[in-house]
Order: structure tokens, then C-alpha cells, then sequence
């Protein structure tokens, strides 16, 4: 009998589940802010009593942005909403009669490749919009120019459906049509644009690889069909799914597209990375898993669900998002404080540990925030999930603070590959 304890890939890929939860990513993410606030931290310090102010700046936010507090789930289709356009109603038109599962797949295809072309484009670059002559920078001008490049059929392999993203069409996709598509040239540039067209890339191959989850044609909407419908195309009056779940599949089967050459073993992790501070079982010691940009999709994608008929639940199972808004929030608000400030100047990686910690007390500070606005905005949990106070919320306030205090550039200047920022 084979000892599968000692197989180092058995425990690599133990080690890798334990980390694909979110339960795992607030435990790492609570060790660390618990470290800086003993004073342990040689990059932050935390100011507790600055905590109340940054609660009343989101609220006030808040309620300025949404003055009923009917406030939608933070999700990439706010930013298809950009400039005040139902792009939503003009992909349905597109879609016509189809049936519910159908549109879901349209939908979540959609959703997915939008997502993962979504990171920080930088400060010059600005997409216009042909048919308002509106011109959308940073994640509005991403979600814009991903609705229309998928509406014009760019990421399918079949002229006669365009409406759909495809392994073959994203297998073909070159960085040259990418960035004709997102108006990408010498006086227009965009950061990352190579690294999320290989994002891209791996996806289709991804897909390819796992017809039992994305179909023969390897399609992103096949995730409704692993998790709604295993039996049949037709959607039951009592089809319900977990956010997690939604989140656990993504982690399972998308693990291996991230460039980032995170890992245990032979087991790639994604937005998961080493710090010296964070303690675990086995070979997950040493690591602190995020998984922002799947939790962002994981998002993202609850709305495609509940429009499809499908209920869901244990949306406040996801953390907060790590990136430079949310994160912007908790220093420029002063919660956060470099211990030396000139920290700010230089050019960090996203795997240097000063980044880690950063991500990781943003996650925990950012639950910890959100109790305090339910109770300034008279909401409770039920009402105000934390992805409704991040939309609020968390993410406008930081982009406010960063464009009063540095023309809207992060408080921290990350060298990304498009994929984790």
C-alpha cells in the first residue's frame, strides 16, 4: 500500500487547499495586523483611533453616492454602467429570446474575461467610447472596452456566435489585437497590457484542458452548468449556490493561469505569497493567500447567477479586495503608517513583504471598518454584506482620498503584471 502521507504532491495539494479558502485568508491576514499592532511590524504602524474617522469618510461617501442605501453588490457590471449607459440592457437586446441558461453563459463569459483584463491600467491611458463619445479612464475604461470587445466577438472563435469567449478564440487571442481593441498605442499606453493578454491566453488553455467543467468548446458559462445545472439545461425554481462555492470552483480550475510563479511543490497557488511572519500546518507555513482577482470575479459573478433564478447565499463569506483602493484607504486615512516614509518612493514587487503586509491588514481592517459603517448607516449585516460597503463604500473613498492627495496615483507604487493590482 502506497504511503500517500509521504507523497509531495499529495501534501502539496493539501497544503494548497487549506490555502483556497477565504476562512484561511482572513486567519493569515488576521496574524499580521495582529503582529503590527504588538508593534512587531518593521513596515506599519496602526493607528486604532483613527479607525472611527475612516468609517464616517465611507459612510458619508456612502450616503452621498447612494442616498436611499439601495446600494448593488460591488461587481465589475457597475462599471459596464459607466457614463450612465445600460449596457446591461444592450447586451440583453443582443442576446434576445435566448433562454435563462443561455443568457447565463453569455453573461458569465462576459464577466469572466472582463475581470481578468481588469488591474490598474495606469494614469494615461483613457479609452473613448464610439458610440457616446464618452472617454472612461482607469476601471470603468477597462469595463467599457471589454464590453465592446466582447460584443464584437473578439475573444470567440465563431463568427456566427460572437456573443461568447471560447478556448480556441482566446488561445488566438495576440496582444496586437488586445490592444487595438483597448485603443492601446504609443500615445494611449496601458500598463500590463502583455500580461493580461497572457492571462487570457492561459485561460483558453485552462479551459481546454477541463471539457468536464467549461464544455467541449471550453467556455466560462460552463461554471453555471457544474454548479447549477449538473442534469440538465433547465434552471429549478429552487437552484441556490454558496458565494464560496462559486469561488472554491474558480480556485480549483483556474488555479494555473496566474503568471505569478507562486507555489507548493509542483501545485500552483496564484495570489498567495511567502511571508516570514505567517504561521501554518505543513507546507501552507509561510504562506498568505488574497485571491483578489478570483474573489473580484467570484463578485462579479453573483448577479449573473441571480438573474438566471438561482438564489445566493453567504455573500459575506468573501473577504474585502487587497488592492490600492481599499488599501489607499487605511494610509491615506492614517489607520496605517509607514514606519519610514520613504517607503511611498519606491518601487515595490508584489511579493515584497511590505506589499504582502499591506494587502493582509487591508483585508482584516476592512471587516473590522465595516461594522463600524453599519452602525453609523442603521444597516445590518443582513442589509449591508460587506460587498455592498466595499461598492458603497470603501473602494470610491479610497479612489477620492488618492486623487486629493497624489492626482489619484496608490500610496504605494506596486510593479504589477496586470494580474494582482
Amino acid at each position: 500500500m502506497t504511503d500517500t502521507f509521504a507523497d509531495p504532491h499529495t501534501n502539496a495539494e493539501t497544503a494548497a487547499a487549506a490555502l483556497r479558502t477565504t476562512a484561511a485568508v482572513r486567519e493569515r491576514c488576521g496574524q499580521l495586523l495582529a503582529r503590527a499592532r504588538r508593534g512587531e511590524s518593521a513596515w506599519f504602524e496602526v493607528d486604532d483611533s483613527q479607525l472611527d474617522d475612516a468609517a464616517r469618510r465611507v459612510a458619508d461617501t456612502t450616503r452621498h453616492n447612494y442616498p436611499s442605501l439601495h446600494i448593488p453588490l460591488h461587481s465589475r457590471w457597475r462599471h459596464f454602467e459607466a457614463g450612465r449607459v445600460d449596457r446591461k440592457a444592450q447586451l440583453d437586446a443582443l442576446l434576445g429570446g435566448l433562454p435563462h441558461t443561455m443568457r447565463a453563459h453569455a453573461q458569465i463569459d462576459l464577466t469572466v474575461v472582463s475581470v481578468l483584463l481588469d488591474a490598474g491600467a495606469g494614469a494615461d491611458w483613457k479609452y473613448t467610447e464610439a458610440s457616446t463619445d464618452q472617454v472612461f479612464n482607469r476601471s470603468e475604461g477597462l469595463g467599457v472596452a471589454s464590453f465592446h470587445a466582447f460584443t464584437s466577438g473578439l475573444f470567440s472563435s465563431d463568427p456566427a456566435r460572437p456573443l461568447q469567449a471560447d478556448a480556441a478564440g482566446l488561445r488566438a487571442l495576440s496582444t496586437d489585437r488586445l490592444a487595438r481593441a483597448f485603443q492601446e498605442e504609443a500615445g494611449n499606453p496601458m500598463v500590463g497590457l502583455e500580461g493580461r493578454a497572457i492571462l487570457l491566453r492561459r485561460l483558453g488553455e485552462a479551459m481546454a484542458e477541463q471539457p468536464e467543467i467549461f464544455g467541449e468548446d471550453g467556455r466560462p458559462g460552463g461554471l453555471f452548468d457544474v454548479l447549477i445545472n449538473p442534469r440538465g439545461p433547465d434552471v429549478s425554481h429552487t437552484a441556490d449556490v454558496d458565494a464560496h462555492d462559486i469561488l472554491s470552483q474558480l480556485l480549483a480550475s483556474l488555479s494555473g493561469i496566474w503568471p505569478a510563479g507562486n507555489a507548493i511543490g509542483d501545485v500552483p497557488l496564484g495570489d498567495c505569497w511567502r511571508h516570514s511572519a505567517a504561521r501554518g500546518e505543513g507546507l501552507s507555513d509561510g504562506w498568505v493567500p488574497f485571491h483578489k482577482l478570483s474573489q473580484w470575479l467570484t463578485y462579479s459573478l453573483l448577479e449573473p447567477f441571480q438573474w438566471a433564478g438561482v438564489r445566493v447565499h453567504g455573500i459575506d463569506h468573501l473577504t474585502g479586495l487587497p488592492e490600492y483602493r481599499n488599501g489607499g484607504l487605511f494610509i491615506d486615512s492614517g489607520v496605517l503608517r509607514l514606519r519610514d516614509p520613504q517607503s511611498a518612493a519606491a518601487l515595490w514587487k508584489p511579493g515584497d513583504e511590505v506589499i504582502v503586509e499591506w494587502r493582509a491588514c487591508t483585508v482584516s481592517l476592512l471587516d473590522e471598518l465595516a461594522v463600524r459603517v453599519r452602525q453609523l448607516l442603521q444597516a445590518d449585516e443582513a442589509h449591508m454584506p460587506l460587498g455592498r460597503i466595499l461598492e458603497g463604500g470603501t473602494w470610491a473613498t479610497g479612489r477620492e482620498l488618492a486623487q486629493h492627495l497624489r492626482s489619484g496615483q496608490p500610496p504605494l507604487r506596486v510593479d504589477s503584471d496586470g494580474t494582482v493590482f
